[in-house]
């Protein structure tokens, strides 16, 4: 059991002062006198608020962070990012994935959502830094029939090779340019043979849209509902160039959004998401960083803050987005896409919290303590991170001790990785 003692709630409703149980991985109580718990945390000048959810990212690619920057997308993958991704091994995606995970929980994050390689050398490295993922198998098929079956067969054998782990999986098909509509059909309905979720790119440029047109004739989205595709397994990142039928026709399956702005805006796909309709239709939106070769930096503090002030900014209305909308994008939509009852301050959740420091000049005076956070925070206000009930940060350092060796050891592989190139 862990109290949490005279901090203050960001609950549903409003922020109480009132202490907190955590027992058997779930909020057991708030407010009331309790005894014989094994941690007691003085949470005085701090706040208890739910842990963010990232559910869009590529961890292991911590090992790029500003390796190719200032580059149009088509060219910064073609020519940069894929060349260097054909020399990774599981190791170096263990250690890539272990420093993801250190910066994801120093700055508030309990779950990522994942698409890489090497699944099974990702879920180690989850499990041990004790944070909570949905990992995929990712697979393309550059639309050649047998490479389909290869690597469908693969991601398969994957997924079960993984289903030993404490994570969810899912089967991430990467997108329309690199996987035919058969394949993406095909992991659909793997998908749902196996229980678990689909992670996708869907329309993140305006080319990738326009192509797709011209050689099927319609639109992205209806093509992937006549396929059978779009369901509430879908987790579908950036879907930045969409028409307000395919928003509908999303919001009606059920699917849900990860919304990454910052990588969007660095990349320049050049056009903001239209989160007003989404939200008009119903559409469950959260909030990814997408990879730290794209951002670059997996703080979702930060991405709260781009995320509304990108709304504002390109449709020219600052009532877009409210700072109570940004955070629940980032905390209980993104716990909802993948069925885990978290996200929220209130008995019966699960304990995955984050104590953050309210004696940070950053986060004074207290006239909103949700704005606070969505427009002024930093990852230097996380004091304390529960995962599970479990506490992985303590005081703002990762609990197992062993932060100077993955930085090392993830040093020493991107090094390794890009001192052949010429």
């Amino acid at each position: 059991m862990i109290l949490i003692r005279n901090a203050k709630l960001l609950t549903p409703k409003r922020v109480v002062e009132e202490d907190l149980l955590i027992e058997n991985g779930k909020i057991a109580s708030i407010g009331g006198e309790k005894d014989k718990s094994d941690i007691v945390i003085d949470g005085s000048r701090k706040a208890v608020i739910p842990g963010f959810f990232n559910t869009h990212t590529h961890a292991a690619m911590t090992l790029f962070r500003s390796y190719a920057d200032d580059m149009v997308l088509h060219e910064w993958l073609e020519k940069k990012i894929w060349p260097l991704e054909a020399k990774l091994d599981a190791d170096a995606v263990y250690w890539g994935t272990k420093l993801a995970c250190v910066e994801m929980l120093k700055s508030g994050t309990v779950f990522f959502n994942d698409m890489y390689f090497f699944p099974e050398a990702i879920a180690k490295a989850v499990e041990e830094c004790g944070i909570r993922a949905c990992i995929s198998a990712a697979f393309f098929d550059f639309f050649n029939p047998d490479l389909l079956e290869e690597n469908l067969k693969n991601a398969v054998k994957t997924l079960r090779d993984i289903e030993k782990y404490d994570v969810l999986r899912a089967i991430g098909p990467h997108a329309v340019y690199t996987v035919s509509l058969d394949g993406l059909k095909r992991a659909a309905e793997i998908a749902e043979e196996m229980g678990i979720f689909v992670h996708f790119h869907l329309a993140e440029t305006e080319k990738e849209v326009l192509d797709f047109k011209k050689q099927h004739g319609k639109l992205v989205v209806q093509a992937l509902d006549e396929i059978g595709f779009l369901s509430n397994r879908l987790i579908a990142a950036h879907s930045v160039w969409l028409e307000d039928a395919e928003i509908e026709l999303l919001a009606k399956r059920g699917v849900s959004i990860s919304h990454c702005p910052t990588s969007n805006m660095k990349l320049c796909v050049g056009k903001a998401i239209n989160y007003e309709k989404m939200k008009q239709k119903g559409v469950n939106f959260t909030i990814g960083t997408d990879g730290a070769a794209s951002n670059n930096n997996l703080d979702m503090l930060e991405e709260m803050k781009f995320a509304a002030l990108l709304q504002k900014f390109y449709y020219n209305n600052p009532t877009l987005m409210r700072a109570e909308e940004a955070f629940e994008a980032a905390t209980v939509n993104g716990a909802k896409a993948f069925g885990i009852k978290s996200g929220l301050i209130e008995e019966g959740y699960e304990a995955d919290v984050v104590l953050v420091d309210l004696t940070k000049p950053f986060m004074q005076p207290e006239h909103s303590l949700i704005a606070n956070l969505v427009y002024a925070a930093s990852s230097g206000c996380v004091d304390t991170v529960i995962v599970k009930g479990e506490v992985v940060v303590e005081n703002g350092e990762f609990v197992k001790r062993d932060e100077h060796k993955i930085m090392e050891k993830a040093r020493k592989v991107a090094e390794k990785l890009t001192g052949s190139e010429e």
